[in-house]
């Protein structure tokens, strides 16, 4: 078993924060043909592949934004054959982690100068302080993440899979397969 070390500073800033509840709707864009509860352990700027998570957006926009800039990875042009769905979700969070702007990202660490603003190319200069972020909340035992997006005005919702004990109950509407022209 690898040992992780821990900031902590970081503990401590993230423990000085008091947890917030979440109950609304979430929207979140997944491959056709994939259940849209389904978590993975992505490595993605919130989560350092050691748990699983479920990225989701509290706007419909802010979700399409994310999926786009994934897909498009540094192309010029939409890959022509990908086929995703939209989904909305009801979804429940006790103990959430909030950061409402990138100040309060700011306080715990994180340099937000760059914050979405680097290529897909260079992600790894940016995530090793979200990703500690991630994973220290959900060592301290917090739900999920509620954080600004990288990709547009909308804040996004990171569920911390394992610490949701209801989430595979939770229901959703397939709002159809999205249109990237």
């Amino acid at each position: 078993m690898i040992k992780v070390r821990r900031d902590n500073a970081l503990i401590d800033a993230l423990e000085a924060i008091e947890p917030t509840g979440f109950q609304g709707t979430v929207w979140r864009v997944i491959r056709d043909g994939r259940d849209p509860l389904q978590c993975s352990a992505s490595g993605g700027r919130w989560d350092d592949g050691s748990f699983d998570v479920l990225y989701t957006s509290l706007s419909r926009q802010g979700a399409l934004e994310e999926m786009r800039f994934h897909l498009m990875r540094g192309q010029p042009v939409m890959p022509s054959k990908v086929r995703y769905r939209l989904f909305e979700l009801d979804l429940s969070l006790a103990r959430a982690l909030q950061f409402l702007d990138l100040s309060a990202l700011a306080a715990v660490g994180l340099k937000t100068e760059t914050f979405g603003r680097l290529s897909y190319e260079q992600k790894d200069a940016e995530y090793p302080r979200t990703q500690e972020i991630g994973e220290v909340a959900h060592f301290l035992d917090f739900d999920g993440l509620i954080v600004p997006s990288a990709r547009s005005d909308a804040r996004n919702v990171v569920v911390f899979c394992d610490k949701v004990e209801l989430l595979r109950e939770s229901k959703f509407i397939d709002h159809g397969l999205v249109s990237w022209g």
